[in-house]
């Protein structure tokens, strides 16, 4: 390795991973949090085969797990302007990321709750639960223990996909990294560098995965 590449590496280290600190982490979290609560309603409501509701978040479920998360974020950002509807850049990244987290999230949801043995669920409506009560209290913390390992799979995926972001000009870990390999001219050296960057991220994340695991088990 050149003395200048090393140079560039270092110089460039911080400054790619301000973004990944300040842009990438809470847009991972604010979109997992939301997708979450999207996924275990669409879950519940698929579980329970709600009239309509059901249909319609089968619909979203098939359009959102069966359509490019790139096109979602050209659609949110570039396209719904032409409509009158215009979101700022970050607010449309939150937005394509959490309804495709809520997609994927609610297949993985929907089928922990049905792991749940049905004794249990008749148990509660002997006990005069209501279906609310019996969701709140017993099955939905044994469904989402059921689903901690591919959430959080979901997770990680989703701190490497806000990448993406870049394309609607988020200034995010990638876009930096963009703009500094432009000035540079060493694309190679600063993509590796970011890629690294991503990789020590979801490195923590995966070892704080298997202490979670762990510890519920």
């Amino acid at each position: 390795m050149s003395e200048r590449i090393l140079q560039i590496w270092i110089d460039s280290f911080p400054k790619i991973l301000l973004p990944g600190l300040v842009y990438t982490i809470p847009l991972t979290l604010i979109s997992f949090a939301i997708g979450l609560v999207i996924a275990i309603v669409t879950a519940i409501v698929n579980v329970r085969h709600v009239p309509v509701a059901s249909q319609i978040v089968r619909f979203y479920v098939w359009i959102f797990r069966g359509t490019p998360q790139l096109v979602q974020l050209y659609i949110i950002f570039f396209g719904l302007p032409s409509v009158g509807l215009t979101i700022p850049a970050i607010p449309s990244a939150i937005v394509a990321f959490s309804l495709n987290v809520g997609a994927y999230a609610s297949e993985t949801v929907r089928a922990a709750i049905e792991a749940v043995p049905q004794g249990q669920k008749e148990a509660c409506m002997s006990c005069g639960m209501t279906t609310v009560q019996s969701y709140w209290h017993v099955i939905m913390p044994q469904a989402l223990k059921i689903s901690v390992p591919p959430l959080f799979n979901t997770f990680i995926s989703l701190v490497k996909d806000t990448s993406l972001a870049a394309n609607i000009t988020v200034a995010e870990m990638f876009m930096v990294t963009q703009r500094i390999a432009a000035i540079t001219y060493e694309p190679l050296a600063l993509y590796i560098e970011v890629a690294i960057i991503y990789l020590i991220f979801c490195t923590v994340l995966t070892k704080l995965q298997k202490a979670i695991e762990k510890r519920m088990k």
